[in-house]
Parts: structure tokens; sequence; C-alpha cells
């Protein structure tokens, strides 16, 4: 068993094997930057509404690839525009809550959360019914699992990554702006409203690509777990951008291997739990925000 997480992580695996690691590295370091400013700008269960809001689309885009004759309705591009698109439909159905009716944020999330999450299992219900429902594998998307992706399906996660990855070191002021003075930003008439328009963009892309990796249940741990172990290590909010990428492609690195040499274990389940071992780590022992070292503060002051 160790010896192959061993060779899993050092990359000594089959060349599919270390190409799925590869993109699931990509994907972490993604979520954890896009996470810090979905933290920072204090948005944390807007993702957990997308990642749900997904599955409606993932069914939807298995019936479309099943009756274009795409890949037995496996065909991954389509299963993500599926997801994207009802993911940003989600999202703008909890902009339109708030901000339309006297009801706050909280109810709108629960309410689109609910209602999209729904509908999304009695499609799946009625995929399976289907012809060809009984191999759709589409259960791979609530928890993940890193050793059914295709190589094109690892390059396509990794070269999106990599993208969003590019996209918010070019947005990284703007984004910062906003998640500590909006006020300011829109006196200096920066779109506040396009900036975060952008943010939204970055998250879904990020919750669409981990679908397969880490499942649409968990991929919100993904960006939100390393963004809060970060905040134990820096006040710098680019220290803390750094330090929770890194955070998440560890976790990936580290969980990906394990579910990989490890049978009928979850790729996001062991992904998660390896990013809420650093998040410990960093609760009892981080120099600085730690309860240890609090401890020891209070108890010399």
């Amino acid at each position: 068993m160790w010896d192959d997480f061993l060779h899993v992580l050092m990359f000594q695996a089959a060349h599919n094997t270390n190409m799925v690691l590869t993109s699931t590295i990509f994907l972490g370091a993604a979520g954890g930057m896009i996470g810090s400013f979905i933290y920072l700008r204090k948005r944390a269960m807007l993702t957990d509404t997308l990642s749900h809001a997904t599955l409606p689309g993932v069914a939807l885009g298995f019936i479309v690839a099943v009756l274009l004759d795409l890949n037995d309705g496996r065909h991954l591009p389509t299963l993500l525009a599926g997801a994207a698109l009802t993911a940003l439909l989600g999202g703008l159905c909890v902009q339109w809550i708030k901000s339309k009716t006297r009801l706050n944020e909280d109810v709108a999330i629960g309410s689109v959360l609910s209602v999209f999450y729904g509908g999304g299992i009695v499609l799946l219900s009625a995929i399976q019914r289907m012809e060809a429902g009984s191999k759709a594998g589409l259960e791979t998307f609530l928890l993940g699992q890193v050793s059914g992706l295709s190589q094109s399906e690892t390059q396509l996660i990794m070269l999106v990554s990599v993208v969003v990855i590019i996209a918010a070191c070019a947005l990284f002021k703007e984004f910062r702006l906003i998640c500590f003075d909006e006020i300011y930003a829109r006196a200096g008439t920066m779109p506040v409203l396009k900036l975060d328009m952008a943010l939204l963009a970055l998250m879904i892309v990020v919750v669409c690509i981990g679908l397969k990796t880490v499942g649409l249940v968990l991929i919100v741990a993904l960006m939100i777990i390393p963004a809060v172990t970060a905040r134990f290590w820096t006040d710098d909010t680019a220290k803390l951008v750094v330090i929770a990428a890194l955070c998440g492609a560890l976790s990936c690195y580290i969980g990906a291997s394990l579910s990989a040499s490890l049978p009928n274990l979850p790729a996001g389940a062991m992904i998660v739990l390896t990013a809420f071992s650093f998040f410990t780590f960093s609760f009892f022992l981080a120099p600085k925000r730690g309860l240890l070292s609090s401890s020891l503060r209070s108890h010399h002051a």
C-alpha cells in the first residue's frame, strides 16, 4: 500500500496517473488563489450554492451529449458547459433575490441551493431510466474520482487551471481593493460590479473543472480551507494568496496520490481531509495566530 503511494507521490506511476496528479496540483493552486478572494470578500457560502447548482447542468449536459451521440453522453466539455451554465444561473438567482426582495443573502443562498440540487437529483433519476443511464458514471461528479480521468480531460483541467491562475494574478490589485475597501474602489470609478462578475466567473470555472476531481459536494472546501489556513500565517494579502495556492496544491497532490494508490477512496474526500490536516496544524502551531502561540503570549502577559 505505502509502496504504491510513494510511487504515485514521486511521479513513478503510469503516464496517465502522472498527468492526473499534475492537473490536480494546478487545480488546487487555482482553487486556493480564487478561494482567498472569496474568503476575503465573505462569500464562501455562495461557492457552496454554485457547486450544488452544477448538478442539474451536469445532468442536462449528459442528456445533450447522448442526443448528439458524444462519447455515450460522457463528453466532459459538454458536461462542464452544462455545469457552468446552471452554476451561473444559480449565482444570478442569488443576486436577483438579494437585490429585488427583502430576503437576506442567507435565505437566497439556501433557497437556490436546495432548488437546484433537488432539480439535479430529479434529472439524475430520469437519466437512470435512459438506455445510456446505467453507464453514465455521473456519481463521480459528487465525490470525485481521479482514476477515471482520461488524458484529454487532465489536459483540459490543467489548461483551464493555468488560465485561472493567470487571470487571478492579472486582477490581483483590483480584487484586493474590492475585498478591503469597496467604497474607495467605487469612488475611484473602479468597475466593482464587473470585477465581482469576473470573480464569480473564475469561481464558477474552478467549481466546474473540479467536479471530476473533488466533486461538487466538496469543491467548496478546496477553495475555502486553504484560504483560511493561510490566514493563520500572514496578514499580507499577497502572501495569503500564495500560501493558499500552495496549501491547495499540496492538498491535491497528497490527497489525489492517496486516492490513486488506495482502492475505493474517493479523491474529493482524501483531498479535503488533507487540506483539513494543514488547517489543523496551522490552527494549533502557526506562530502568529496559532492556538499554542496565543496561549503562550497570554501566559507571559
